[in-house]
């Protein structure tokens, strides 16, 4: 296993020849894999599974209609009590080009929105290195993680469909899904055979509040033997923000006119002005146009019961960053007549250019009538580069190479005892450069043993999940090298009643080892406007979690509840201090206990359905509440949520409507300001002009009718970057 892993780090450390040896690795591959398969009988298709299956979007489901997540193992999936599967029509509806705003109307979840490029779904309350963001059950390999400034390396554009994972059992993605995890379940690696000659789907969209312009595409063509080839692109670009009202909040506001006065009474009466122009600015939200493309390609092979493929891709943004009116920081030092003198530079536009170049790997072998039913085998390679641009000048750059792989095997069942093994490896090689390259260059390598097992047939049925993780993170320059042995469990009990209806309660114990960045932050950090600093003896983040679900249908009513808590052990958070470094706020990373609590939960009643027309009501609401062991708060927390929908639905036509209210937050932490509710309105009419094909649809969409001025309490920019104004778009879908 050391040898292994040496192996593994020095060929990740040599970037060109990583990106060489990674690419032709995969394809070498899967083409020595298909070959045994190869040379059996051509024209055997996959043998069908037992489970119904979903033409339009391909989804498992079993015999009450019930949606399989596709994480593998348990069949019931107890421990995973607050799962939400987003697609079809509802994807659609939602889409965005980062995924926290996909998904911000899915109880229990919202979003960083930290500026239109870049914005990151927060779970539970939680964010950043707690909510794991998946592509096909393994990780991004990108920095979001690191910084809310930082997005994500995935286009919701081309999605299938999304997972959204919460409960204790998500620790089986890893010890970051504390907080749960969010699984991407793309195309690039074809996962069925097409019925058609070619299969093309297809979609295009625009707004008014961003001038939004976007199309996808992704075409399946069948080769025959077995052999499926996918390619899809995409393309969207924005323009700045429309927002409604000012655009800094009222404090904000206050706060620069108090400072304009100050410089008016001193004679600065160009500098009075820039600071009343940018606290009475209304509108637009400057500096937070985006422009995003991807590009990829894969083939997967199918036998039997059987399949293997591989994908490569390319994922390119660019997007802006507002900043904070008012702020301004410095460069460093400059020698002027033999004087140390620090060069003071004003506020600066910033935006961040991205470019991710990723190949993957997905295997599902059957493995016959032994102990073992399956091997599912998930590999990812990533090459990641990240500009900070001040003006036209490069900042700071980050590079991050890196690699993910994992394997599972799935039990036989042996009467009423089922469940899976497994083996996951992560490796990330991290380096910045520039003058705020505020992460020192370092290692992250980490190994994971799991399992998860399920005992009975109901009614009633024991759940239990296992993982250990051995994780190294260093850093050279600083000569910093730290080991971490970490060992998490859950215990899960469930009844399954009549009508679908099922409740249990879940028990954990997680543990985490702190992030890179945690260890190692030590600068200021220009795009989010702070000088963050880490700590080098962090420990391990330790949790006990606790966890009662209920879900199931009761006649016309469908319902899901789930209410938890969590007691935090040395939590990790990041804090500011109230000093100032290089004229930015200091923020720095911190460790005590924390308790986390809360309840989120949908209810859906069709109380009208005459098989050609229905009504529909829909509500969902979440609270979460978070303090930490001195008393005070945790902070960016979410405050109360709650949303209720009408929808009418035809067979051809469905019309909706929404109203989403989220209450103000003032139980802040220190130095932290408080944010004020708001209530939104939204629309959506969805068409589909033709009865034999319903995945060709039109949408229209009307978001915040009423112009009301949103900000997001749990973002580190909310007083200056608010939530888009009233906003009208319009999306049409293509499947054939």
């Amino acid at each position: 296993m050391t040898r292994f892993r040496c192996y593994v780090r020095d060929m990740l450390y040599q970037t060109k020849a990583a990106k060489r040896a990674l690419f032709a690795s995969l394809s070498t591959l899967a083409l020595v894999a298909t070959a045994p398969a190869a040379a059996q009988d051509t024209d055997t298709q996959p043998a069908e599974s037992e489970d119904v299956i979903d033409d339009v979007h391909d989804r498992r489901m079993d015999s009450r209609s019930v949606i399989i997540v596709t994480a593998a193992g348990l069949r019931q999936f107890d421990l995973l009590a607050g799962t939400s599967v987003i697609e079809g029509a509802t994807l659609d509806a939602n889409l965005d080009g980062q995924l926290g705003e996909v998904l911000a109307d899915v109880p229990g979840v919202t979003a960083t929105g930290f500026a239109p490029g870049a914005s990151r779904p927060i779970l539970r309350g939680f964010s950043g290195e707690r909510v794991k963001v998946l592509v096909d059950g393994i990780g991004a390999i990108d920095v979001s993680n690191t910084s809310a400034d930082h997005a994500v390396s995935i286009d919701p554009l081309t999605a299938e469909s999304i997972e959204v994972l919460r409960g204790p059992a998500v620790l089986l993605y890893g010890s970051q899904a504390i907080g749960g995890a969010v699984n991407v379940i793309d195309k690039r690696i074809p996962r069925r055979v097409p019925n058609e000659a070619v299969h093309v789907d297809a979609i295009v969209r625009a707004d008014t509040a961003s001038d939004l312009r976007e199309a996808g595409a992704s075409i399946d063509v069948p080769l025959g033997g077995g052999f499926v080839t996918h390619f899809d692109g995409s393309y969207r670009t924005t323009d700045d923000l429309s927002v409604p009202g000012f655009v800094l909040s009222e404090n904000l506001r206050s706060e620069l006119l108090e400072e304009a006065d100050e410089e008016e009474e001193e004679g600065e009466f160009e500098e009075a002005e820039e600071l009343r122009e940018a606290a009475l600015a209304s509108g637009t939200l400057f500096n937070s146009a985006t422009e995003t493309w991807t590009a990829n390609g894969g083939f997967a092979f199918f036998r039997d019961n059987s399949h293997l493929g591989v994908s490569v891709g390319v994922y390119d943004t660019f997007y802006g960053v507002p900043i904070r009116p008012g702020a301004g920081h410095h460069h460093g030092e400059e020698e002027e007549g033999g004087e140390a003198e620090l060069e003071e530079e004003g506020p600066e536009t910033v935006n961040i250019g991205l470019r991710q170049y990723r190949a993957d790997l997905r295997g599902d072998i059957a493995l016959g009538e032994g102990m073992f039913e399956r091997l599912r085998v998930r590999a990812g390679y990533s090459d990641y580069t990240h500009t900070e641009f001040e003006g036209d000048e490069v900042g700071t750059t980050f590079d991050v190479q890196g690699m993910e792989a994992r394997a599972e095997l799935i039990q036989n069942p042996n009467g009423r005892w089922r469940g899976s093994l497994g083996l996951q490896y992560y490796f990330r090689d991290f380096f910045a450069e520039g003058e705020e390259a505020y992460v020192a260059p370092n290692r992250t390598e980490q190994i994971s043993l799991f399992a998860l097992q399920e005992y009975g047939d109901g009614p009633i049925q024991l759940e239990g999940a296992l993982r250990y993780e051995a994780t190294n993170v260093d850093s050279v320059p600083l000569g910093v090298e730290r080991d971490f042995d970490a060992f998490s469990g859950a215990i899960g009990l469930a009844y399954d009643g009549p009508q679908a209806f099922r409740a249990g309660v879940n028990l954990s114990r997680v543990a985490r080892a702190p992030s890179a960045e945690e260890l190692f932050s030590n600068g200021p950090h220009i795009a989010t406007q702070q000088f963050e600093i880490g700590d080098v003896d962090l420990g391990i983040e330790r949790a006990w979690g606790a966890e009662i679900f209920a879900r199931g249908r009761l006649g016309d009513v469908e319902f899901s509840v789930a209410a938890f808590k969590n007691w935090f052990d040395d939590y990790i958070y990041l804090s500011e201090t109230g000093e100032e470094e290089d004229e930015l706020p200091v923020f720095e990373y911190l460790q005590q206990d924390a308790t986390y609590q809360g309840i989120e939960g949908e209810l859906i009643w069709r109380f009208l359905d005459t098989g050609n027309f229905a009504l529909t009501a829909d509500l969902r609401g979440e609270l979460v509440d978070a303090e930490l062991s001195d008393g005070s708060n945790v902070p960016r927390i979410p405050p109360l949520s709650l949303m209720g929908a009408l929808e009418a639905s035809t067979g051809s036509f469905d019309l909706r409507g929404e109203v989403e209210w989220v209450d103000s937050q003032d139980e802040v932490a220190a130095f932290e300001t408080p944010t004020d509710g708001f209530t939104f309105v939204n629309a959506i009419a969805t068409w589909r002009p033709i009865a034999a094909n319903p995945s060709i649809s039109v949408i229209v969409k009307a978001e915040n009718i009423f112009d009301v001025t949103g900000r997001r309490h749990a973002s580190f920019t909310k007083d200056f970057v608010p939530m888009a104004g009233r906003n009208f778009s319009a999306s049409l879908r293509l499947s054939y």
